[in-house]
């Protein structure tokens, strides 16, 4: 087994009980695919709860996914007792789908004392499992408390 098993439980363990207390994430029926130190995977099921007039992901609910896989991923590596919340985003829209699911993959770029500089990726995986970059965004976040 490999040494850092207990600290990668322990972060999926942190990013996950955090995921847990979202309600619009609960409501939009994310999942916790993937955690690492500085990097974590999301998954958003397509559902007529994420759609919009079109019948395509909205953006809305894809900048949130964008936003939380970020998120997570900074808190990755931020201090135990702290949190992240985030200062700004910007996000590319890429192309629009329907169906399947959309896998937001957040990185750390940069994590300061004051600031942590995320990316995330947004692929649409189809039902034949086919991948298609779908946005990517960028993000700042900032180091706060833990007040719970």
């Amino acid at each position: 087994m490999p040494t850092d098993a207990p600290e990668s439980a322990a972060l999926r363990e942190r990013v996950q009980a955090s995921l847990d207390r979202q309600g619009m994430m609960r409501h939009l029926g994310v999942r916790l695919l993937d955690v690492a130190p500085g990097q974590v995977t999301l998954v958003l099921p397509y559902s007529d709860r994420v759609t919009q007039q079109q019948d395509g992901f909205h953006g809305g609910a894809m900048g949130a996914l964008a936003d939380i896989a970020g998120g997570y991923a900074g808190l990755t590596v931020a201090p135990e007792g702290m949190e992240v919340t985030t200062v700004e985003y910007k996000i590319n829209f890429l192309a629009a789908f329907q169906g399947g699911e959309l896998h937001a993959i957040g990185r750390v770029v940069r994590a300061g004392k004051r600031l942590i500089v995320t990316t995330a990726e947004l692929l649409h995986v189809a039902p034949d499992g086919k991948r298609s970059d779908c946005a990517i965004m960028q993000q700042t976040l900032a180091p706060v408390p833990k007040t719970y």
